[in-house]
């Protein structure tokens, strides 16, 4: 049983899975496809330069593996403080 000690500590852990995985989401997004372009345009990918692939896919690739980790994580965190659903 869920007691409000469990659920609070599954909130915070919530909080605390989001900001890291939105940290990563920004770095992909932000840094690979805009700030580090130059610096990946050096190595290809397919015939395309990594900073143009990054921008175009490999943003979205992240972005997806990004959600399948966070169904993942949450389905151990809802175990782990006894706020899963049967």
């Amino acid at each position: 049983m869920a007691t409000p000690e469990n659920r609070q500590a599954h909130w915070r852990a919530n909080l605390r899975l989001i900001v890291c995985l939105m940290c990563v989401w920004a770095f992909v997004s932000f840094g690979c496809s805009i700030f580090f372009v130059d610096e990946l345009d050096q190595f290809k990918i397919g015939g395309f330069k990594l900073g143009f692939w990054m921008a175009q896919q490999g943003s979205i690739y992240v972005f997806v593996l990004l959600i399948g980790f966070y169904a993942w994580r949450m389905n151990y965190l809802d175990r782990k403080y006894h706020v899963h659903e049967d």
